[in-house]
C-alpha cells in the first residue's frame, strides 16, 4: 500500500510565517491542473505497476482554492492511472474562509473523506499578525459546516509560541479548539524561517520571537490538556482521538513509498527521494510542452535511510527501533552509542524498552538534538 501526495502551489495571500512553496497569482492555476493530471499519466509506474493507493492527501499551498470541477478533473486522473484502494483515506488541506456553504457541499460530494483545516488560532490580533485570510468566527463556523456536511475526519492545526504577554491566550486556543470537539489536532512551535516575513523582519529588529522557555511552557501545557481531553501523542505534533490518526503522515513516518506530485513536491520509493521543482512556471512549461518532470533524483546511501529513520521514528509513539536499525539498515546504534543512550535513560529524556528508543515528554523538547547526536556520519 502506497500514498500519493498531490501539491496545491497557491494561496490567496501569504502567511508571515510561511516558507513553503506557492503563488499568490492565480493565473497559471488551470495550465497547473491539467500538467498535475499529465504528471499522474507520466509517473503512474513509479510506485509499481501493483501499487494500490491506501492514502491520497491534498497539501499545498491551499487546495480549498481548487473548484469543483478542478477537483474533479484531478480525481478522475487518479482513478484512471492508479489503484485506489476503497477504505483509502483522502484528505484534503482547507482555510476556514474557503469553507463556504456551497465549498463544503462541493466537498461532501467528492471522494474527500478527510478535511485538515489551517484555524492556527482563535486570537484575532495573533491571526493579523500571522496574515492569516480569515477570522476567528470563519474558523468556528468552517468546522461546524464541515461537520454539519457529514465530515467526522476532521484535523484543525493551531500554532503555539507566538509572542504573548503569558500563556493565557495559549490556553484559550486550546480550549476553544477542544470545543469544536474534532478527533485530530496538530499543533506547532512557530518556527521563523530566514526566508519569510517573520524572518526578515526579524533580522531587521521589527519582530521579536519568544524565548525558548516561553515556548516550551507551551509544549508542556499542550501535553497536559492533551491528556485530560483524551488525546493521544502519536507523534510530536499531532494528537488524536483513539483510531484517529492520519494515516497518510503515518505512514511517512514508517518510511512507506509515496508518490509526490506538483511543483516542490517530494517522492520516496524506498531507495531514492526524487525533489520537483519550486517553480510554476517551469514546472508547467516541462510537463505540458515537453512531457518530462523537472525534478531531481537523490539515490540514499545505507547512511541516509539510517538517519531518515532515526529522525521520523523518534518523532513517534512507537518510537525507533534499534534493531530494525541494525538488521535492516545496517547502523547498530546499540553498540555504537551505548554511553549516549545511557545518559538519555539516565536523565529522563528517553526510555529503552527492549531495543526499543523512545523521547520522554522532556526529550521530545529536545528531539532535533538528540536525533542530531544519533545521526551517522
Amino acid at each position: 500500500m502506497s500514498g500519493l501526495y498531490l501539491h496545491i502551489p497557491f494561496c490567496k495571500q501569504a502567511c508571515h510565517y510561511c516558507d513553503f512553496h506557492f503563488s499568490t497569482s492565480m493565473a497559471l492555476k488551470s495550465r497547473f491542473v491539467e500538467a498535475l493530471t499529465r504528471e499522474l499519466a507520466l509517473r503512474r509506474d513509479y510506485l509499481g505497476a501493483d501499487a494500490t493507493l491506501s492514502t491520497i492527501y491534498l497539501g499545498g499551498g491551499t487546495p480549498s482554492l481548487l473548484t469543483e470541477a478542478e477537483l474533479n478533473t484531478i480525481f478522475e486522473a487518479i482513478h484512471r492511472y492508479f489503484r485506489v484502494a476503497p477504505e483509502a483515506e483522502i484528505t484534503l488541506e482547507a482555510n476556514p474562509d474557503d469553507l463556504t456553504p456551497t465549498k463544503v457541499r462541493e466537498l461532501a460530494a467528492s471522494p474527500v473523506n478527510r478535511l485538515s483545516i489551517g484555524l492556527q488560532s482563535f486570537h484575532e490580533p495573533h491571526l493579523r499578525l500571522m496574515n492569516r485570510a480569515h477570522s476567528a468566527e470563519e474558523s468556528r463556523a468552517g468546522v461546524l459546516r464541515a461537520q454539519d456536511a457529514g465530515f467526522q475526519n476532521i484535523s484543525v492545526d493551531l500554532i503555539y509560541g507566538v509572542p504573548a504577554p503569558d500563556h493565557g491566550l495559549w490556553e484559550a486556543d486550546m480550549a476553544a479548539a477542544f470545543a469544536l470537539d474534532v478527533p485530530h489536532l496538530s499543533c506547532y512551535a512557530l518556527t521563523i524561517e530566514p526566508d519569510t516575513v517573520f524572518g526578515r523582519q526579524l533580522k531587521k529588529g521589527r519582530f521579536v520571537a519568544p524565548p525558548d522557555d516561553f515556548v516550551a511552557r507551551q509544549f508542556e501545557l499542550l501535553l497536559q490538556e492533551m491528556h485530560r481531553h483524551g488525546y493521544e501523542q502519536y507523534e510530536i505534533s499531532n494528537f488524536c482521538r483513539p483510531g484517529h490518526e492520519s494515516r497518510h503522515n503515518s505512514a511517512y513516518w514508517r518510511g512507506v513509498p509515496y508518490l509526490g506530485l506538483g511543483p516542490s513536491a517530494h517522492s520516496f520509493n524506498g531507495h531514492s527521494r526524487q525533489y520537483t521543482v519550486a517553480n510554476n512556471p517551469q514546472y508547467v512549461a516541462a510537463v505540458l510542452e515537453r512531457g518530462e518532470v523537472p525534478a531531481t533524483v537523490e539515490i540514499l546511501s545505507p547512511q541516509d535511510r539510517a538517519n531518515e529513520y532515526l529522525m521520523t521514528s523518534l518523532r513517534t509513539a512507537r518510537g525507533c527501533d534499534l534493531a530494525h536499525l541494525r538488521d535492516a539498515l545496517g547502523t547498530d546504534v546499540s553498540g555504537q552509542r551505548a554511553a549516549y543512550l545511557q545518559e538519555l535513560q539516565q536523565t529522563g529524556l528517553a526510555t529503552l524498552r527492549g531495543e526499543v528508543l523512545q523521547l520522554t515528554d522532556a526529550g521530545k523538547l529536545l528531539a532535533d538534538h538528540i536525533t542530531l547526536e544519533l545521526f551517522q556520519g
